[in-house]
């Protein structure tokens, strides 16, 4: 693999890091996140396993060192692990430092070994409530045993796991404390997320879900001491260390804390549009240059005009009692 000049943004960011949704398809509907009756994607518009494991790989020679691998679910795209196995090879290489998923832990229970074996370090699991009931009317296809068994595997594996916990008024408001105790006796890393202006949900009112972090951080501090840590690991949670358990609690808080000026990451479609910024509309087409031409220049010089058009941040806002700034595809669409 040739090595490139480097990603650079017009606003001196150097793009080093990719999330890769390889499926719009999942075995959950969570509520936030997607429709429970989807339309999903015809199969000729989706890349071919092979299709990602090129793109992927201009991307790494043009400086991208880190892949998160996301969906819909991506454990449940058939033949994924030939993808994950081919990326090991740019591990080995050492061009690409960290291949990463984000997984709702339902299939990790069968792919937890196979991931460590690839290359694998770490996966988010994304996880809301640790209660059997809300957790199967949250994801209204799941079913809590499922994923806390890949949770298990998982770390039978050796894989070192970061639990996502969208915060949601009224949901899972009284789980803060046994989410967080959990975390810590499991020995498991924890975010809290805000919840996002992702499509349209019909049957769920955008501003009755919405929690915001400043809240939730204000009920942590009655009972535990918060230490601000300085450390940023590539995306865009703040961490604080609760001093009487030792573990580390991020947040991300891309509402009340706009967290854009750092961003160094981009989001390719599992059909070939990279969407700039998760927040703005702005795509671009690379399943086109990618299927019209062997050329890697061709894919290359695609790549760079989409990441002139970077732009400096994102338009999500909640205020005036109005989802302003919501986009209108699912979050399932770009990955998260």
């Amino acid at each position: 693999m040739t090595q490139t000049a480097p990603l650079i943004d017009p606003f001196a960011r150097a793009i080093q890091y990719l999330r890769v949704s390889v499926t719009d398809r999942c075995d959950f509907r969570c509520t936030y996140c997607m429709a429970e009756h989807m339309t999903f994607l015809p199969k000729k518009e989706l890349l071919t396993l092979e299709e990602l494991d090129r793109l992927c790989t201009t991307f790494i020679g043009m400086g991208v060192e880190k892949l998160r691998v996301t969906g819909g679910e991506p454990l449940v795209r058939r033949g994924i692990m030939t993808f994950f196995e081919g990326m090991g090879r740019h591990l080995s290489s050492g061009r690409l430092k960290e291949l990463t998923l984000t997984t709702n832990g339902s299939q990790l229970a069968r792919f937890a070994q196979p991931l460590a074996d690839a290359g694998v370090r770490r996966v988010n699991v994304s996880l809301d409530t640790l209660d059997d009931d809300k957790f199967a009317a949250i994801t209204r296809w799941g079913r809590l045993p499922q994923v806390l068994k890949g949770i298990d595997a998982a770390k039978a594996a050796g894989l070192r796991i970061k639990i996502n916990v969208v915060a949601l008024k009224g949901f899972n408001e009284d789980e803060l404390f046994p989410i967080v105790t959990w975390c810590a006796d499991q020995d498991l890393d924890l975010t809290f997320i805000e919840v996002m202006p992702m499509g349209d949900m019909s049957e769920e009112a955008r501003l009755d879900q919405y929690w915001p972090l400043a809240d939730l951080r204000t009920r942590l501090a009655e009972r535990y001491t918060l230490t601000e840590l300085a450390e940023r690991t590539g995306g865009p949670a703040r961490y604080v260390r609760l001093e009487e358990t030792g573990q580390k609690i991020g947040f991300i808080t891309p509402l009340t804390h706009n967290f854009c000026e750092s961003c160094n990451r981009v989001r390719l479609t599992c059909t070939g549009e990279l969407f700039m910024c998760l927040g703005q509309e702005d795509v671009a087409d690379l399943r086109a240059p990618l299927r019209a031409s062997e050329d890697p220049e061709l894919l290359e010089q695609a790549i760079r005009d989409a990441i002139a058009r970077k732009p400096k941040g994102h338009d999500f806002d909640y205020s005036r009692q109005k989802v302003a700034g919501q986009v209108s595809r699912h979050m399932s669409h770009t990955g998260g």
